[in-house]
């Protein structure tokens, strides 16, 4: 199922999804104080490719609390209207009964865009 829902993803906007936010790493790693910032967008771009399968859970180790300040920079600067394109997307395949299963893919990019930085994508 996961093999099927991915590659429907991908036909459907997900390789889109993919593309932008790998754009948007390579452009935030172009300074220095952008490099963290890149980072953060090529995870969710990694799970934009290919998000059935995977989950998001909280990393092994204390991150610490510049994970929480980057949060909140990246909250501030982006992370917002990433989250609510996500959220919207999310609700408008919630409303079809077949749409289900991908708004459920959008709501997870929707926490991973809220707070990047301390969590990490774990295959099932």
């Amino acid at each position: 199922m996961s093999f099927l829902g991915n590659l429907i993803w991908l036909i459907f906007g997900g390789f889109l999804v993919f593309i932008e936010y790998m754009v948007a790493g390579f452009l935030l790693c172009l300074t220095i104080v952008g490099i963290p910032f890149g980072i953060q967008a090529f995870k969710l771009a990694l799970l934009a490719l290919w998000p059935f399968g995977t989950t998001i859970g909280m990393k092994s180790y204390a991150p610490g609390c510049l994970s929480t300040i980057m949060n909140l920079i990246w909250l501030l600067i982006g992370g917002i209207w990433i989250a609510l394109t996500h959220l919207f997307f999310g609700l408008l395949l919630g409303i079809t009964i077949i749409g289900i299963p991908w708004a459920k893919q959008h709501f997870k990019l929707v926490s991973l865009a809220l707070t990047p930085f301390g969590r990490e994508i774990v295959s099932k």
